[in-house]
Order: structure tokens, then sequence, then C-alpha cells
């Protein structure tokens, strides 16, 4: 069974994440909350994360996933960014959005897509953003959307109960909101949102 970590939604203790940050780079799978739904999440170069967070989801492995970051520099370290997209990414970050962007060469080949495009996400949570900073890297990470449901679980204790023996970790910040990400397409001339969550998708249109 996982460890159960209570962090404070506004005021994360620091030896707290410093536990759930040495869980990730330890090669562990936690659940975390964010200011979307709560959401798996693994290091960035973690092979054997990535396949236990598809399995988990029951997705395939060519699944297309998201860096999480802890701010816009960090995000356009692995995708490549001109002007205008910068503008718009600035606008609507930190916030409830997975952007699709051309991948960089920092990207392992794993975590994109044929086209060689990746999410992007820069979260607007205090307990994801002292993760981030803790672990001075990104994580790759999905939504923890069960097989077969389409709304995110909301509820930490429920993601115990149900995921627990299969996760690292899972860190109570209170219940989340049961929307996953607004995921918003920016390989092609014009935005495309693809899924609409709880980001507000009217910039895009």
């Amino acid at each position: 069974m996982s460890e159960y970590l209570r962090i404070h939604p506004k005021n994360p203790q620091p030896r707290l994440i410093r536990q759930a940050a040495e869980i990730v780079r330890g090669g562990g799978v936690i659940a975390y909350p964010t200011d979307s739904c709560y959401a798996l999440g693994a290091g960035a170069g973690n092979k054997a994360g990535l396949e236990r967070i598809c399995r988990i989801r029951d997705l395939k492995l060519d699944h297309p996933f998201t860096l999480i970051c802890r701010d816009l520099s960090e995000s356009t370290h692995y995708a490549v960014v001109d002007t205008p997209m910068y503008r718009l990414l600035r606008a609507c970050t930190p916030g409830p959005y997975a952007f699709l962007l051309p991948a960089s060469r920092e990207v392992p080949r794993r975590l994109m897509d044929k086209r060689r495009v990746i999410g992007m996400r820069v979260p607007d949570h205090p307990i994801a953003l002292a993760l981030l900073e803790e672990l001075d890297a990104p994580m790759m990470t999905s939504s923890l959307i069960p097989p077969g449901e389409t709304m995110a679980l909301t509820d930490p204790q429920e993601i115990q109960e149900r995921f627990g023996h299969q996760l690292d970790a899972v860190i109570d910040g209170g219940f989340c909101s049961a929307e996953p990400t607004t995921i918003v397409d920016l390989t092609e001339d014009e935005p495309r949102v693809i899924r609409r969550g709880k980001g507000d998708p009217s910039p895009f249109s």
C-alpha cells in the first residue's frame, strides 16, 4: 500500500514535500492534486513509471503524456515556442490547461507522439508547484481518470482505497475538481481546443 501524505493545500509542509520528491526521484509513481483534478505523476525519464501509469489508467504505451513544469520558462526548454505562441501561453499559465506543442530535442522520445508533439502544463496549485520546485525538474503526468470513467477522482481517500496498491504515494491535498485540464493544440496555424475541461476555452476560439 502506498504512503499517504496529508499536505496543506495552501501552505505545503516542506518536510512532506521533500518526502514526496524523494519518492519520485526514486522511481515512484504518485497521485497528487492540481488546479484541475488529481493526477498521476512520475519522473520525466522514468520509463517504468510511464508503463505503470498506463496500466493504472488502462492506456496504450503510445498515449501522449504531458510534462508538468513549475513555470513557463522551464516548459519552453522542452518545447519549440515562437513569439506569438509564447504570448498566448503567458496569458494562460499557470492554469488548468495542457498545451500540445512541438517537442524540443530535450524530450525523451517515448513521451512524444508520432508528430514529435509533447503536452506541456504549468499548474496553479501550491502543492504541485512546491513539489516541482523541490524536484528541480518536470514530471510526466496524466489526469487520474479511472478506466471506463469520464471524470477524474476528487477524494484522495478514495484514490488511496482504489489505487493505493498500485502507487508509491498519495498526496492528500483535500478535494479537487472532477474536471481535467482543457487541452489546446498549438501545433497548427490556429489554436484548436481538443478537450474542454476546467480551463476557459474562449481565448482559443
